[in-house]
């Protein structure tokens, strides 16, 4: 693990991910309705510089930004026969590093309406059955984001990653009995785990940047945002990825909020096929993702205004 380059210069770089992304089905009967949500975010931190979407067949998508979330989605009606989707973009990352050490956990009654939801149990995240398994797990630790690193770290240790290990009904407490899952399963425990100490959490999705090759092809990576000192944090406890190098596409409750894709029809589906690159040039400010010990994000603060608090618990490194 390193902290911010010691020259403040370089203090202020950004990632620059070359984005590629192939989808293929096969489409039976009258056709098929497809929702994607595979189009990077933009964010206050996360800008798409450029991007491109080819589709095999003549259809007229349609786009639908989410209100609130930012989540991209692309609708579409498919015609029996193959199907291929092709998703091509430049993302450029701007980090908003802070001291992890400074990062206060937020009261209830001082969170935002928009962030209330994620305190809530869902589909996927039973918190309400794991609030005592929570708190004795982690109820003496220091509150803030020493406390949600140890919970991230206390799944990575108790919970075994392994391809093909669990279906799309796997839910957290499933996870937690089992001990064994993929990056899915892996947050959705983080989130539960939570959401049950009432720290708000959440589903993101990406793709698994500087995971081992060992594990397999490049695949879509979930990991978790964590609600902490008014913004949302970057949290991996599946330890597959750098979390630096992560282009986020969607944000949930669950998976069931933003799964890459939803078929409506019968379709069989392909291999997915994705390539994210990195890239290097330090004299135009863009550095290689890496592993660092500070807290990290990609969106904005929702710090209250002036005259609704007492006194900011957020003290930034750097913008």
């Amino acid at each position: 693990m390193v902290g911010l380059p010691n020259n403040r210069k370089l203090a202020h770089f950004m990632i620059r991910i070359d984005l590629q992304i192939d989808l293929t089905y096969e489409i039976d009967g009258p056709g098929a309705d497809f929702v994607f949500n595979i189009h990077a975010a933009q964010t206050p931190n996360q800008r798409v510089s450029t991007e491109n979407l080819t589709l095999s067949q003549p259809i007229s998508p349609r786009m639908y930004t989410a209100p609130g979330t930012g989540n991209r989605y692309l609708q579409l009606h498919a015609a029996p026969g193959a199907l291929s989707l092709g998703y091509t973009a430049q993302i450029d990352l701007m980090h908003y590093f802070a001291d992890p050490v400074k990062i206060a956990e937020v009261a209830v009654c001082d969170m935002p309406p928009e962030v209330i939801g994620y305190i809530y149990p869902s589909r996927y995240c039973q918190s309400d059955l794991l609030i005592k398994f929570a708190n004795n797990e982690f109820g003496r630790f220091t509150q803030g984001y020493s406390r949600v690193r140890g919970i991230q770290d206390w799944v990575k240790r108790h919970v075994s990653f392994a391809l093909n290990s669990s279906n799309t009904n796997t839910s957290a407490i499933d996870t937690l009995i089992q001990r064994v899952g993929v990056c899915r399963d892996f947050a959705h425990l983080m989130i539960a785990l939570c959401r049950a100490l009432n720290i708000p959490a959440r589903f993101a999705t990406g793709t698994d940047y500087g995971a081992d090759p060992t594990l397999g092809p490049s695949d879509f990576q979930a990991y978790v945002e964590v609600y902490l000192g008014y913004r949302w944090y970057i949290f991996d406890p599946s330890g597959t990825g750098i979390p630096m190098g992560f282009v986020r596409f969607g944000t949930g409750r669950d998976a069931a909020d933003v799964s890459f894709a939803t078929v409506f029809g019968a379709v069989k589906t392909h291999a997915v096929v994705i390539r994210a690159v990195a890239v290097e040039n330090p004299a135009s400010g863009m550095m290689l993702p890496y592993f660092c010990d500070e807290a990290l994000s990609t969106d904005s603060s929702t710090m209250p205004a002036a005259s609704e608090f007492t006194q900011s618990s957020e003290q930034p490194l750097l913008w």
